[in-house]
């Protein structure tokens, strides 16, 4: 598994329909991928929402991000996410 960041962006239809209905939708629809979500956070600031989700590969979290863009009508920015100890590891690997 791998970790992405997804960082969402509302706009005004999307707000309009934010329900916990529809976050279920979300959560079963990362699901039907294979991935999880490790924590997500409503976001004051440019940003409206965080999710930090666990997925196979990065072919699956590109069909996550459009996928949950087309269900919630959120745009997603999604990047892959390396943890710090790792990170200084590759790090010092390529000194």
């Amino acid at each position: 598994m791998a970790t992405f960041c997804m960082i969402g962006k509302y706009n005004k239809n999307s707000l309009e329909h934010a329900s916990a209905d529809r976050t279920r939708e979300a959560k079963n629809l990362i699901a039907r991928y294979q991935g999880s979500i490790k924590s997500m956070y409503a976001l004051l600031g440019q940003s409206d929402l965080i999710m930090i989700v666990d997925l196979p590969s990065v072919e699956d979290a590109l069909k996550v991000s459009i996928s949950l863009t087309k269900l919630t009508g959120i745009s997603f920015t999604t990047s892959p996410a390396v943890s710090v100890d790792d990170f200084d590891i590759f790090n010092e690997v390529g000194t």
